[in-house]
């Protein structure tokens, strides 16, 4: 996760985000221009492109190297950035709109944080929310070169949240043979999808003694997951930055299960249960009660 510099940006005055627009697609270069107009805020995510001048790069190039370069390549092929924000009314004599200027800005100085990476098949969302004094900036981009970018009041924060864990139109259901919920043994989950991931299936029901039912249950959870949501949750309010919470999801055959690890008589366990998208904000919710007040 990166580590948000509270300093170098002004903050932003949250008023600012009560006009419109209030969701916008923004290119990589126009979102680049924003920042440095909002006093060279830091944007929440590192972009790759740059010259790679570490020991592997000057070794030989590699499949990296090839993803590196087209990369570059589309970032260049982007409209000029200044003259496609005038187009659209973003920007009128060099000054950037102001509900824009204030999202950015939020982006770069809020008290909570939270990075989602969800990935469906081939498809992957990164999402970047930052929260501070009841508004809510989010970013979000599926290949790092067309960003969204929205604001909004706390309290529809959790729609919000909701929309990043969507699954795509084209992706196809069918039933699970996992149930909608599970509490198994930390252990027994673990060595199961290890053994079917080493093909040696034959060892589930050593693994599960008398239980045979949990046989079909635990290839389920080896072989279904078709996809991975991870939320982390961090406190930004000082130069510090501390991570107090990460929440798990796994993409079964029929939709969303939450990972959910405890600890009970000293056993490690984990319980696995059915989630919809517009369960993530309450999956969220003990996690951020430690940072919000």
């Amino acid at each position: 996760m990166a580590i948000i510099d509270l300093g170098t940006p002004p903050a932003a005055p949250l008023g600012l985000l009560a006009s419109l627009p209030r969701r916008i697609s923004l290119t990589l270069p126009e979102l680049r221009v924003l920042a440095e107009s909002a006093g060279g805020a830091p944007l929440p995510f590192d972009v790759t492109g740059e010259p790679d001048l570490t020991l592997g790069g000057r070794l030989g190039r590699t499949p990296a190297d090839s993803e590196d370069e087209a990369y570059a390549a589309a970032v260049q092929a982007l409209h000029e950035p200044r003259s496609s924000l005038a187009r659209r009314g973003l920007l009128v004599d060099t000054v950037a709109d102001e509900g824009l200027l204030g999202a950015v800005g939020l982006l770069a100085t809020p008290t909570v944080a939270i990075d989602l990476d969800v990935s469906v098949g081939t498809s992957r969302v990164r999402a970047w929310h930052r929260q501070r004094e009841g508004a809510v900036a989010s970013l979000a981009t599926t290949d790092g070169l067309v960003f969204e970018l929205a604001w909004f009041p706390t309290e529809k924060w959790a729609d919000e949240l909701a929309r990043v864990a969507v699954l795509p139109e084209d992706h196809a259901s069918r039933p699970s043979a996992a149930p909608s919920r599970l509490d198994l043994p930390y252990e027994l989950v673990d060595a199961a999808v290890e053994a079917v991931r080493s093909h040696r299936s034959d060892l589930l029901s050593v693994l599960v003694a008398d239980d045979l039912e949990l046989v079909p249950v635990l290839t389920a959870l080896a072989t279904e997951p078709t996809g991975r949501l991870r939320a982390l949750v961090a406190d930004v309010s000082t130069s510090a930055t501390t991570v107090v919470g990460v929440v798990s999801w796994v993409l079964l055959a029929d939709g969303w299960r939450a990972l959910r690890p405890r600890r009970v008589d000293g056993v490690d366990r984990v319980e696995v249960r059915a989630r919809h998208p517009s369960d993530l904000a309450a999956e969220l919710a003990p996690v951020l009660a430690e940072v919000t007040p």
